[in-house]
Order: structure tokens, then C-alpha cells, then sequence
């Protein structure tokens, strides 16, 4: 019994630091060549993504995650909501930002990324 409680509390931890304390640490330029925004087993590849301040930007998602809670990517900063097709490419254009970091996420806050506006 001890070690099925001690089990619980382990996999709880797990879960609390892979879904809100994760962060990785680079942003990846959007200028790189063909960048694709996978979304996929409960993340966004990658989540953290550079940007060109003053300047109109496209994002390109590519959902491969069936999940209801992958189907919508929202930008609450900029009022931005759009729907991710399974399995086919999504171009979401975002207008001229000024500098900052700006996240977006799945409706359940699962799936988190990070806009960063440079």
C-alpha cells in the first residue's frame, strides 16, 4: 500500500512539472528555414519562437495530435483563435507586434508556447 501511495505522489509530480514548471530554454528564429509548429503529444514544437518587432508574421502549425484539446490555438494578447486541422499545414497570420513575449496555448492550457517579439 505504501509503495502504491508513494507511486501516486511520484507520477503527480511528474505530471504537475511536465504540464505548468517545464519551460524550454531557446527560442527558435522565425526566419529559419521552414519552420513548422508541431503539435503534438501534449506540447507545441517548438514552443518558443522569435520575431521580428513592427513587422507582419505567419505562423505554420502542423497538428499531428488528435486530441480535442490540441484543435484550437489561442493568443489571448492579440485576440487571436484559430482552429489546427489534423494532420495538414495551418497558417495563422499575426499582425505587427510591438516588443515583448506573448503565449499562446491550447483552450485547457496544457499545450503552452511563447511568442518572443524582438
Amino acid at each position: 500500500m505504501l509503495i502504491v501511495n508513494l507511486l501516486g505522489i511520484v507520477l503527480i509530480g511528474l505530471i504537475v512539472w511536465w504540464f505548468w514548471l517545464y519551460k524550454p530554454a531557446r527560442a527558435v528564429d522565425l526566419n529559419e528555414k521552414n519552420l513548422i509548429i508541431v503539435v503534438n503529444n501534449g506540447v507545441y514544437q517548438p514552443s518558443k519562437i522569435k520575431v521580428e518587432a513592427g513587422k507582419k508574421n505567419s505562423l505554420k502549425f502542423f497538428r499531428k495530435d488528435g486530441s480535442p484539446c490540441a484543435a484550437t490555438v489561442i493568443f489571448p494578447d492579440i485576440e487571436i483563435s484559430e482552429e489546427l486541422p489534423v494532420n495538414s499545414n495551418k497558417t495563422i497570420d499575426l499582425p505587427s507586434l510591438s516588443p515583448g513575449e506573448y503565449s499562446f496555448h491550447c483552450p485547457m492550457k496544457m499545450y503552452k508556447g511563447t511568442l518572443v517579439v524582438d
